[in-house]
This record gives C-alpha cells, sequence and structure tokens, in this order.
C-alpha cells in the first residue's frame, strides 16, 4: 500500500504539465465577392504562445486592404482583401468560390498545404483525419475507454459496451452541431472528468459487468459527445456541408477507437495474467481518479473564474 501511495504521488506531482486535448485550429475562410476579388478572414488561436501564422497568397494575388487584428473568444481575428490575376482553383489555399462552387479542406503543422482542385468536392474527407486526431490526441476519452475495458467481462459484452459508447456520443455529437441541444463546452467537459472519476471507482472495487455495462458506456457516451461536438463547433463548416462533415468527423472517431481498442485490450488482458492483479487495479484507479479529479477542479476553475 505504502508503494502504491508513493507512485501515486509521482503521478499526481506531473500534473501540472497534464492537460486534456483542446482541439483550436486556426481558420481561413475566404469568400470571392467579385470576379478574382476575394474577402479573407484569418483566426489564428489566441492562446497559442507564438506569434500568429501568416497566410502565404499566390504570386498573382495582391493584398489591397488589411485590417488590425481583434480578439474574438479564443482566435485573433484579422480581416482583409485581395484581389487576383487569375481563377484560385488549383492553387493551395481554401476559398468559397462567387460561382457557388466550394471546397473545404484542413491543413495541420504537419501538413500545411492543400490544393483546390479544378472540380467541385463534394466529400469534406479531411474531417475524417481531423477526428481520427481528435481521438488520438484527447487523453481523457482514451481513458475512459481504456476504464470500460477494465470493467467488462467477455468479448460480446466488449462489443456491445463500445457500441453504446459510439451510438450515444454520435448522438449528442449530431444534437449539438446542428443545434438542436446544446451543452456549454466548458459544463460538457467538466462533467465528462466526473465520468472518469466514476469509472476510476468501479475499477478500484474491481467490478465486473457481466450483462449491463452498456447502459453505463451509452450514458456517459451521451456527455462524451458534448465534448467531441465542442472540437467540430470551434474549426467551423459551411452549411452545405454539415451532414458530410459531421459525419466523415464521426468516422474518424470511430476509426481511431477502433486503432487503440486492440492495444488496451492487450494490456488489461496482461494485466489479468499476472499475480498482482489487485495492486495493478488499484494502481489504475489511483491513477485515472488522480487525473480525473486534476481536471474536475481545473475545468471548474475555469467556468468559475
Amino acid at each position: 500500500m505504502a508503494k502504491l501511495i508513493f507512485l501515486t504521488s509521482l503521478v499526481l506531482a506531473s500534473f501540472n504539465n497534464l492537460e486534456a486535448h483542446e482541439l483550436n485550429p486556426a481558420r481561413l475562410t475566404l469568400d470571392e465577392v467579385e470576379t478574382n476579388s476575394f474577402e479573407v478572414v484569418w483566426r489564428f488561436p489566441s492562446n497559442v504562445l507564438t506569434k500568429p501564422g501568416s497566410v502565404v497568397y499566390p504570386s498573382n494575388c495582391q493584398e489591397t486592404v488589411n485590417s488590425l487584428p481583434e480578439i474574438e473568444g479564443k482566435y485573433q481575428v484579422t480581416t482583409s482583401r485581395f484581389i487576383c490575376e487569375s481563377d484560385l482553383r488549383n492553387q493551395e489555399i481554401s476559398i468559397q468560390f462567387f460561382d457557388g462552387g466550394q471546397f473545404e479542406g484542413l491543413v495541420s503543422v504537419n501538413n500545411p498545404k492543400m490544393t483546390i482542385p479544378g472540380e467541385s468536392n463534394l466529400y469534406p474527407t479531411n474531417y475524417f483525419w481531423l477526428g481520427v486526431e481528435h481521438l488520438l490526441s484527447g487523453i481523457d476519452h482514451l481513458i475512459f475507454v481504456l476504464g470500460l475495458i477494465f470493467i467488462v467481462v467477455g468479448f460480446k459484452t466488449l462489443i456491445k459496451t463500445i457500441t453504446a459508447f459510439t451510438i450515444a456520443h454520435s448522438i449528442t455529437l449530431a444534437l449539438s452541431v446542428t443545434n438542436t441541444f446544446q451543452l456549454p463546452q466548458s459544463s460538457a467537459e467538466a462533467l465528462i472528468a466526473l465520468t472518469l472519476i466514476y469509472l476510476a471507482i468501479e475499477v478500484g472495487e474491481n467490478k465486473k459487468y457481466q450483462r449491463t455495462p452498456w447502459l453505463l458506456a451509452f450514458g456517459f457516451g451521451l456527455l462524451h459527445g458534448f465534448g467531441f461536438a465542442g472540437a467540430l463547433s470551434e474549426i467551423g463548416f459551411s452549411d452545405s456541408s454539415l451532414v458530410y462533415s459531421l459525419l466523415f468527423f464521426n468516422l474518424g472517431i470511430e476509426a481511431g477507437q477502433l486503432l487503440v481498442l486492440p492495444f488496451f485490450v492487450l494490456i488489461v488482458w496482461l494485466f489479468n495474467r499476472v499475480k498482482i492483479t489487485n495492486f495493478i487495479y488499484q494502481f489504475s484507479s489511483y491513477l485515472i481518479g488522480g487525473i480525473a479529479c486534476f481536471w474536475l477542479i481545473e475545468r471548474i476553475t475555469k467556468i468559475v473564474i
């Protein structure tokens, strides 16, 4: 027990560097107001401790107006206008065209460029990879999935549980993104931390669900869906591609979940084969619960302050 407390203390001591994933990307919007004349809105995260990224336009474009940056929520917003000598299709920029045609895509630090195709792009497949990235970098969601595996008995029961979690967060993701029913992002994040605390208690008591763990997964999955929705809403999407953006983002989340699931199952299976199973379950409980308590305090503090 003394070793367990010591190890847990070491983990808690490192929590100042531990944060749940906050998806807060930059966003560039271009509207063609006249032929080859564009209005630009550049939103860059204000909480990034570096100078705002700059947009590099094609050499045949000239900027005519550029406003001073303004703070809007989490973003530093700059508006400008520029004129180009030719069409921007097949250029490395994302834009909504004056004739109604459009292209919507995403870039990242690792892949900062995209090419606008000459033909209309119907499916915003970049949202699929965004969903994968969000799931794999969302520590709180990954911990929840791992915790579920600890308390589930049987492969069929596990499949039902993960399916219930998937269906639940898909429902609230759709409801929130379509503005049918929404939960403030800060409140959703705090409630997600509470689900981890509850799960940690179940793991610590070495509870095993053989019949209805999917009820637990479904209920908590509804809350996690609001967390996913907050990430997608921060990025934004055009109304015309709402259904496809939502679909591909959700598919990306499921793909990411399927990627980590075999590794988590293997880890828990190995834990159950060693002689110190009780110690591992207790330590896992303290670890999950400690992280979740840290997040809960941090997130409630942000709501209050």
